[in-house]
Formats: C-alpha cells, sequence, structure tokens
C-alpha cells in the first residue's frame, strides 16, 4: 500500500483568494458568503419573497447564531440563510488571538485560531457533522467561502440592505439555481 502523497506545491495549484497579507483575526467587519456544494439548494425555498428554511436550513441558522458562543470575539451583524448560501456580516472585536505570533508564511496555509476563517470552518463544520449524524453524507459545502472587509459605513449600510433584501431578489440572485427550486 503507498502513502498518501504529501503536499507539492509544483503540483498543487490552490490559489487563496483571501487578501495578501491581510490580517484575517484583526479588529473588523467581514461580509462572507457560503455557497453550499455546488450550489444545491439544501437549507429550504423561497415562497413570495419569504425563506422558508428546512430541518437542515434551520440547523444552519441555529450553528451560526452560536457563532458568537465558541468566538467570543465574534459578533453577528445581519445574516440570512438562503436555500443554498449563507451571507453574513461577521464583526470581530478585540481578539486576543493575533496571527502577529504566527510565521507570515502560514497565512495561505494555516488557519490561524480565532481568525475569520477559523469561526468559517467551525461554521461549516457544525452543520456539516449534525447532517453526517443524520444520514446525510452527500457533501454540504463548496471549498472555501467568499469574503470581503467592509472598510466605512457606506459599505456596511450597502452590504446590510444587500443581506436583507436577498430573498425579494432570489431569482435575479447570481447564487439561483433554477432547476433547484420551487
Amino acid at each position: 500500500m503507498n502513502p498518501k502523497p504529501l503536499f507539492d506545491p509544483g503540483k498543487h495549484h490552490r490559489r487563496s483568494i483571501r487578501l495578501k497579507g491581510y490580517d484575517y483575526s484583526q479588529d473588523a467587519l467581514y461580509f462572507v458568503t457560503v455557497c453550499s456544494h455546488k450550489r444545491i439548494c439544501l437549507f429550504g425555498n423561497i415562497i413570495n419573497g419569504e425563506v422558508i428554511l428546512n430541518e437542515i436550513g434551520r440547523v444552519a441558522m441555529r450553528c451560526w447564531q452560536n457563532i458568537p458562543t465558541y468566538f467570543e470575539h465574534a459578533l453577528l451583524q445581519e445574516y440570512i440563510i438562503m436555500p443554498n448560501h449563507v451571507h453574513g456580516i461577521i464583526e470581530l472585536q478585540e481578539n486576543h488571538v493575533k496571527s502577529q505570533s504566527q510565521p507570515q508564511q502560514n497565512h495561505y496555509h494555516k488557519i490561524i485560531p480565532g481568525s475569520l476563517g477559523s469561526i468559517i470552518r467551525g461554521f461549516k463544520t457544525g452543520v456539516t457533522n449534525w447532517c453526517q449524524n443524520n444520514g446525510i453524507r452527500d457533501k454540504v459545502w463548496q471549498r472555501n467561502y467568499h469574503e470581503h472587509i467592509l472598510r466605512n459605513s457606506r459599505d456596511y449600510n450597502y452590504v446590510a440592505g444587500y443581506i436583507l433584501s436577498n430573498p425579494n431578489t432570489w431569482s435575479m440572485d447570481q447564487l439561483y439555481n433554477s432547476g433547484d427550486n420551487s
């Protein structure tokens, strides 16, 4: 039996989509989007502009709402669980676990404790574990997540409005998957 091959940067070209050199454990407001695997509508439906969550969607909402339980420096702002993705604003405050103690080269290869990446990993893991414990063996999440650093109140207000209006504009949403919706 051959051992599992080691990571070879010459062969494995997984490019980070994070802002190069940015410390994602620092105090800031982050807009994140986490998509389901293949954008399949796992979490519910939109009916008359309202999100109707199914059981997995309710679990995703509980896991999202529990983020501050596990990451005391994370405050949740606006968020929404959509049929095939989650949008949310996470505010990191007074994070005492800073990445400055970590070597710089680890920014793309290791998730810093308390960082945005560790928070999203914990959220995804919570939902995935529930699914696996309840007989759902399919992949739940798309690899990675999208983030945007909110730099001022104008950014914040725009994104908050986008999140709150997302169910009303579902059929025009770039994440809408017309093959899996009612």
